[in-house]
Order: C-alpha cells, then structure tokens, then sequence
C-alpha cells in the first residue's frame, strides 16, 4: 500500500510510479461520507489546490521507515483529572503480608498445584515443599494438559527449573524475597524475555525474538518467581485466536477462553501455574477471567510499568495478574507496581492492601437497571455486601456518546501497527473476520484526525463523570458488562477487580466486578476477599484429566 500523490518536498507531488494522479474535488466529496461532513463546491476545489502539501508531510514521514511499536506518542494520558487528589480508602497495608492460615501440605499434587499463592508460599518456608518440586508440578501439568487446551505458546522449561534451584538455594541462604519467592508463573505471549520468543500470538511475528526484558519480569526475577514460559494471546491481544490454535476454556474444551489474555486465564484456571500475567486494553482480563472462572486484577492505568510490553493501545494498555483467589493478586501487584522511568505513562503511587480488613461500612454504588439481566450468583454477592454492613447506593452515570471512547484503541492500534497494514502483512493474520484486528486496522484509516481528537475531549468528559460518582462511593458493584463501564473504566483508567461467580459452588456461572477509585485496588482486594469467603470458600478446578 502507498500513499497517493506523495511529495519529496512541500508542495511539490511526486508524480512517479505508484501515484494516481491529482486529488480531485469529487475525490473529497466522496470522502466526506466517512468523515461526516459537507463542504460546498467552491471549498472542495479550495481544498483539491492545497492537499499536495497536507499529504507531502505524510509521504516524509513514511519515508522515514517503520517506528518501533514502543515508541510511544509524546502526550502521555494520565488517569487522575486535574484539580482532583487522590483518596483511596484503602491507604495503610502491607500487600506482601500472607494472610490466613495454611494447613498441612497435602500428599496430592493437583491439591499442591490448585493452591493459592499463601498457601504454596508457606509450604515452602515451613520446608514442607520447595520450588523446584512445584515446578515440576506445573511442567508435568502444562505437558499433559496444554494439547488440550493450548494455552502456552513457549514453555521455557531449563529456564524455569534453572530458577527454581536458585530460589531454593536463596532460602535456603537465608534470603527471603517475600510471597513470590520460589513460585511460578506464566506470562502472556505480549511480555518480552530477553532471548525468548515473543510472537505477539500472530503469525507474522511468530518467529519473533525478545532482544530486551520487560521491566514486570525484572520485578518478578528479583523476588525469585518462576517463569514456566509464555501463555497464548490472540494474534496482536484481541481474541483467543493464536498463530497455531485456539486457547481452550478448561470448563468446556469446545468452547475457547475468550481473550486476549486468553492462556494467562484458561492456564491458571486449569491449575497449569500459580498465576499469571495478563495484559487489558478493553477487556482483555475481564472477559477470560468470566469465562474460565480465574480471578484478574486490572490495575489503575499507570500503576504497572509497560516497557518492554507490545503496544496496542498506548493509552489504555495496563498490564495486571491473574490468579484463583482474590489475596493473591494482591501479592503480585505488590511485586509488579511502582514508577519505571522506561514507560513514559508510568506513575509511582504507594499500593497498600489489607484483605483481612472488615468491608463494614464500605459505599457501594449500584444501580438496579445494572442487574436486571443478572442470575442468582450475582444477586447473592449484593446480598452479602449488604448482610456484611456495607451502605448500598444506587448511583447513575450521564449519558454521553460512550461509544466514542473507543476511537483511541482503533486509532492508536492502527498506528502500533502500521507497517503490518502497509506492508500487506496483515492478510497473514489468521483471524480475518471482519471484526478482527486486520480490517479494524485498515477502516481506522478513514478516521478523521478531527473525531480522533473530539473521542479524547469525550475521555475527558468520562474522567469528569466517573470523578464525580467515586466521590459518592467507595467502590461499584456490578456484573463485568454492564451498563458499558467496562469500555468507561477501560477509557478512564479505573482498577477493576474480577471473580468467579457459582451457582452450586463447584462450577462457575460467570463472574463478578468491582470498580474502585484511582489507585485504591486494596478495597477491591478486601471487597473480593469477603466475598469469597461468605460465598465461595473453595478454589474451582475444571474436570480435566
């Protein structure tokens, strides 16, 4: 694909091989459709006389080459509105304090690898397990169940075992770096390890090799976790489509586990790691976490750095854990989080959690109109926010052109991926649905520069709004779709927390959000954890082999 009438210099088209002509005033009547505008003939002609420059500044910088998809655009969004200071609720905690009682260490090893992140972390210091057993434990899981769910795109099993060994070693040694220490885990297939593949999840990046490490694995390595390898994600972090296969819902093997964080969650539900790294840009934590019955974390824009992580969206990616119990993604956000001088929209808010607070007096803001679709599981959770002592109030967002805010991630996924449109590349992507990213990258074209900049003045709006509402309550309560707050809190950065929801307690039915201010997920850590334990006591393993 090339630019039409390009210019070597302002003002004067380049006419060579590949141009097609002057842009014509019936050339510009045609696209005002796509911009929904009309202009009078005498201003098309006005327009037709002067493109040669407008498209002239494009054709150099085309010429330029290829920008590396982590050069970041030079306006960096940040998720607190002026004017407004931070209140979380949840501000004093230690987030690496384990909290609850383990038992004895079971003889079982499903048992071992369905434990939570506390439970394994205790073992391991009390003696009673080391790392490189559970390792082994989760590799003999991920070979024998992984061709059935495909979730892992790369196992870097001499890595991990080599990690294993050298956490042991360190406890042993005395030196303990905190709940994470020894305890593995799997990384989407977005997170660059230095020397490893990281393809993205799409063909023409299958081959791909990470030249630098992620700043969220550096954090990792030095509190001794252990990377089992690198988990599915559809093609370019949309689906549950990859290069080689569909990721699999462990609860049902016909049916794929949603995305994009589609082998993080479908992984860790099925018990094949301790946790995992997921990544959200509209969704991407939310939905498979629903679907396969995982619990995910998507923290406030900013809070976790996302250098060396592939860019979709600039201004709305957030990378966040994904685990089986509520506590735990508070163990890792603790590693995860803080200031990175390597991510220009990094910030270094304080994280403070502490789940065994009581939710006694807590505001929930809730709407009926929000559950007016939702099943007995999600009423039960109201009836237990409500039985704990917690002030429910019924809250309302304006009403705006919401659907607006998804502008941004067409744009700016259209421009991470540029030279994949330009190129032709993109007919190698093996999801060419019309809703998949391939035809989103080539109609974000049409997008006018004008509505790009009108969407962020509505973001704008959006931050005001759901400032004024959070000012009214401690945290939102609702099913994960409803009322469109997912796209709202996607667009204004707020942290979302995801749980499985059952209805007999054994299988999941769907889940259940909570929203919380900027920069306050230890609420929603405490809101999950009781939740859990007046509902849901026990961890839910799918019925596989």
């Amino acid at each position: 694909m090339t630019l039409e009438n390009r210019s070597d210099e302002a003002g004067s088209p380049d006419t060579g091989e590949g141009t097609a002509g002057p842009i014509t005033p019936a050339m510009l009547e045609a696209a005002e459709r796509l911009a929904g505008i009309n202009f009078t003939d005498a201003e098309r002609r006005t327009i037709a006389d002067t493109m040669d420059e407008q498209v002239g500044i494009f054709a150099r910088r085309v010429k330029m080459g290829e920008l590396p998809n982590d050069l970041a655009p030079a306006l960096v969004f940040r998720a607190l509105p002026p004017g407004r200071a931070l209140d979380p609720v949840t501000s004093t905690g230690d987030p690496g304090l384990i909290v609850g009682k383990a038992g004895p260490c079971p003889a079982d090893e499903t048992d071992i690898a369905f434990a939570s992140i506390g439970e394994l972390a205790t073992w391991i210091r009390r003696g009673d397990l080391t790392s490189e057993r559970l390792t082994d434990i989760y590799l003999r899981r991920i070979d024998r169940l992984d061709p059935e769910l495909h979730c892992m795109i790369t196992v870097t099993a001499d890595r991990a075992r080599r990690q294993a060994r050298a956490a042991d070693a360190a406890l042993a040694a005395g030196e303990d770096r905190g709940p994470l220490h020894g305890i593995p885990y799997g990384a989407k297939d977005i997170v660059d390890v230095e020397g490893i593949r990281a393809t993205w999840g799409a063909a023409p990046f299958r081959d791909r090799v990470a030249s630098t490490t992620a700043t969220v694995i550096e954090r990792l390595d030095a509190h001794h976790a252990v990377m089992l390898g690198k988990t599915a994600v559809g093609a370019l972090a949309y689906g549950d489509i990859w290069f080689d296969e569909k990721c699999r819902n462990p609860w049902n093997l016909e049916q794929g586990s949603s995305g994009s964080s589609a082998g993080s969650a479908s992984g860790t539900a099925a018990g094949l790691m301790a946790f995992s790294l997921g990544s959200e840009t509209y969704g991407s934590i939310v939905s498979p976490c629903v679907r396969c019955g995982a619990t995910g974390l998507r923290p406030t824009f900013g809070r976790v750095s996302k250098a060396g992580v592939m860019s979709l969206c600039w201004s709305l990616d957030k990378i966040g854990p994904i685990t089986r119990r509520t506590v735990d993604t508070a163990y890792v956000l603790a590693a995860i989080q803080g200031l990175d001088p390597r991510d220009p929209s990094s910030v270094g808010v304080p994280f403070a959690s502490d789940p065994e607070r009581p939710i006694e007096g807590l505001r929930i803001g809730w709407n009926p109109a929000w559950f007016e679709s939702a099943g007995d599981a999600d009423r039960a959770v109201l009836d237990h926010l409500r039985r704990s002592g917690c002030r429910m109030v019924e809250v309302d967002l304006p009403t705006l052109p919401w659907e607006s805010l998804l502008v941004p991630l067409y744009a700016e996924s259209a421009a991470a991926f540029e030279s994949l449109t330009r190129d032709d590349r993109d007919d190698e992507m093996v999801w060419q649905a019309p809703e998949a990213w391939p035809n989103t990258f080539r109609r974000s074209w049409f997008i006018p520069a004008v509505e790009a900049v009108q969407s962020d003045r509505v973001r704008r709006m959006a931050m005001n709004a759901m400032a004024e509402v959070m000012e009214k309550v401690d945290a939102l309560a609702l099913p994960p779709f409803a009322a469109g707050l997912l796209l709202i809190t996607n667009a204004t950065g707020h942290p979302t927390l995801v749980l499985p929801t059952s209805e007999d307690g054994s299988t999941p039915s769907g889940g259940f959000t909570f929203i919380g201010r900027l920069f306050d997920e230890g609420t929603l850590i405490r809101l999950g954890r009781s939740v859990e334990q007046g509902l849901s006591p026990r961890t839910l393993r799918p019925p596989l082999g």
